[in-house]
C-alpha cells in the first residue's frame, strides 16, 4: 500500500489541502495504528494533518479505526452505566483531582474506568496519585474487567486497551508536536456506547470538534472544558457541563464566569503526595467537596442512570457528601 495519494491530498498547506472522506480516513488511520506506514510517510502525514487541521469526517474515520482496535469491556452487572474517565494530561499548576471524581463515583456504586498514561513528562498524572492511594494499574484487559466487576474501579494504562494508538501518542517526544492521537484517546470508550464518556478538552476548537463527534457517534457523554485538560471540573470556577445523548446536546450547568466568592480548600501543592492526602480528607468528610466537582458528580449520577433526573442527582450528592451547594444551579 502506498501513501503518496493521501499525502498529496492533505499536504498542500492550510489553504490548499483537501479533507479525506471518512472511509479514506479510517483506512489510513488503520494502517497507522497497525504500524504499516513507513516512518517517512508517517511523519509527513502527521505534520500535514497538524498544519491542515482535522475535519469532523476525518476524526470520525480515525475514531472508527481506533474503536476496531480497542479491547472491548463488558458493562458490569446492574442497571447503572459505567463512567469512563480518560486521563492524559496530568497536573502542572493545579492539583489533579481526577482520582477524587473516580473514587466518589465508586463510593456511589457507579462503575468507573479510568484510562490513560502512567507517566506524564514532568506532570503529576492520575497514575501517580492512584499509587499514593494504593490503587495499582491493571496490566491487561482481563485484569481491567476483573477490577471493574469486583471493585467497581479500574485504572487501565492505554497500552492495555489500545497499543496502536499508544505508539502514535508516543511520537510527540520524537516529533515535538501533538498529533490526532492526543484528541482521539480522550474519546475512547471500551464499552462501545454502553458507558458515559467524560469528554474534556482545553481549547474551544477541540471542544467544538469533540461535540460534533459525540453527537454523530451517539451514546452518552459529558462534555466540559477540562482543568489543564484533565476530565474534572475546575474547583475554583465551574465550566459548562454539557450532556450529549441521543444525538443531541443538553446543558446541565452553565459556566461560571467569576471565581467563587469563597475559594474552596484545595491541596497545598500539586504533587501526588499532597493531592492524595487532600483526597483522603475529602472522602472522610474532613474537608468539603468543592461545589463544581459536586455539580459534576451530580451530572454523572444522572447520565449513568443512578438517579432518574438531575434534580434528584443534585439532592443525593448534597445529602451524601454534605455539599449542599450541589443543589444550586
Amino acid at each position: 500500500m502506498t501513501y503518496a495519494h493521501y499525502i498529496k491530498e492533505i499536504g498542500r498547506g492550510a489553504e490548499g489541502a483537501s479533507h479525506l472522506s471518512s472511509e479514506d480516513a479510517r483506512q489510513l488511520y488503520a494502517a497507522m495504528l497497525d504500524g504499516g506506514v513507513p516512518d517517512l510517510e508517517l511523519g509527513a502525514i502527521i505534520v500535514a494533518l497538524r498544519v491542515k487541521g482535522e475535519s469532523l469526517d476525518e476524526m470520525l474515520g480515525f475514531m472508527a479505526a481506533v474503536d476496531d482496535r480497542t479491547q472491548c469491556l463488558e458493562k458490569p452487572h446492574g442497571r447503572v452505566r459505567p463512567v469512563v474517565l480518560p486521563t492524559y494530561n496530568g497536573a502542572r499548576k493545579e492539583a489533579n483531582l481526577t482520582p477524587l471524581l473516580a473514587l466518589l463515583l465508586q463510593r456511589f456504586g457507579v462503575p468507573v474506568l479510568v484510562h490513560g498514561l502512567i507517566e506524564g513528562l514532568g506532570r503529576v498524572t492520575t497514575g501517580h496519585i492512584f499509587r499514593e492511594l494504593g490503587i495499582m494499574p491493571a496490566v491487561s484487559s482481563d485484569q481491567v474487567q476483573l477490577a471493574l466487576d469486583s471493585k467497581g474501579l479500574a485504572f487501565a494504562p492505554l497500552n492495555a486497551l489500545s497499543p496502536g494508538i499508544h505508539n502514535l501518542l508516543a511520537l510527540r517526544s520524537r516529533m515535538g508536536v501533538r498529533n490526532s492521537a492526543h484528541s482521539l484517546v480522550k474519546m475512547i470508550d471500551p464499552f462501545h456506547g454502553e458507558g458515559v464518556l467524560m469528554a474534556a478538552a482545553t481549547h474551544p476548537a477541540f471542544i467544538e470538534l469533540m461535540r460534533g463527534m459525540l453527537v454523530a457517534r451517539g451514546g452518552k457523554a459529558i462534555l466540559l472544558r477540562g482543568t489543564e485538560g484533565e476530565p474534572f471540573a475546575n474547583p475554583k470556577r465551574r465550566p459548562r457541563l454539557e450532556y450529549i445523548h441521543d444525538g443531541k446536546s443538553e446543558i446541565l450547568f452553565e459556566a461560571e464566569h467569576d471565581s467563587l466568592r469563597a475559594l474552596p480548600h484545595l491541596p497545598e501543592a500539586a504533587d501526588a503526595v499532597a493531592t492524595a492526602r487532600w483526597i483522603r480528607k475529602v472522602l472522610d468528610n474532613q474537608l468539603p467537596l468543592p461545589k463544581p466537582i459536586a455539580n459534576q458528580l451530580a451530572c454523572c449520577l444522572y447520565a449513568s442512570g443512578y438517579a432518574e433526573g438531575l434534580n434528584q442527582a443534585k439532592a443525593i450528592v448534597a445529602v451524601e457528601t454534605g455539599s449542599h451547594s450541589a443543589t444550586a444551579a
